[in-house]
């Protein structure tokens, strides 16, 4: 298969070790940024935010709060993905706002989706609300990863980390927030002996069905 996004999704791994000495440049961080903001999310509510952390010492104070996993103060920077607390009628309000005037919609338009919008995160608890939340950082992370592929970026998307302490340390409870996943960023150490190993997959075969 003849095809360049192919070629850098076969590039692309979990990078477990990273060149402490190479650093992402500034232009290369805000497509980033603007790659997260692009994230499609369900509603297009965006109930998420993304901490990118380049300053060293706060990344070497996460690391016992990330399984003591070196690729947290190695790599260029560290993206944290949080949720908001919560989702609020205000919150929503403030969607509809923007869309608003983004658009230059007629709010009548716009009125009866935001009341259902409205009525239908009220009946849910706050459990439901969190688990729907975390799984739009999934779909960030899913995003920012091929986008890191296609930019040459090495990346490695980790669940592993304590989200309480994580909380804790970049105080996120006082911003209203709750980090969820962690990707470092940034360049392959040239010693990672993972970086050379074939990729192991079921195969398109197995687990694509057309029908």
């Amino acid at each position: 298969m003849n095809s360049k996004i192919i070629e850098k999704l076969q590039w692309r791994y979990a990078t477990k070790k990273f060149d402490s000495n190479k650093k992402l440049s500034e232009a290369q961080v805000n497509i980033l940024k603007e790659a997260f903001n692009l994230t499609a999310t369900s509603y297009g509510l965006q109930p998420l935010k993304m901490l990118v952390i380049g300053d060293q010492e706060i990344k070497e104070t996460l690391v016992p709060a990330s399984m003591n996993q070196a690729q947290v103060k190695d790599a260029s920077h560290l993206l944290v993905f949080c949720i908001e607390s919560t989702i609020s009628s205000e919150y929503i309000k403030a969607h509809f706002n923007r869309v608003e005037a983004t658009r230059n919609t007629d709010r009548e338009i716009l009125n009866d989706y935001e009341d259902f919008l409205i009525d239908s995160f009220s009946k849910k608890d706050q459990d439901e609300i969190r688990n729907w939340m975390t799984k739009q950082a999934y779909l960030a992370m899913g995003n920012l990863l091929t986008v890191c592929a296609v930019e040459g970026i090495d990346a490695c998307p980790m669940e592993g980390f304590e989200p309480e302490k994580y909380d804790e340390l970049l105080q996120l409870k006082e911003k209203g927030l709750r980090s969820v996943l962690v990707m470092p960023v940034g360049y392959r150490a040239e010693d990672d002996m993972f970086a050379g190993m074939k990729k192991v997959r079921r195969g398109v075969e197995e687990v694509v069905i057309s029908i």
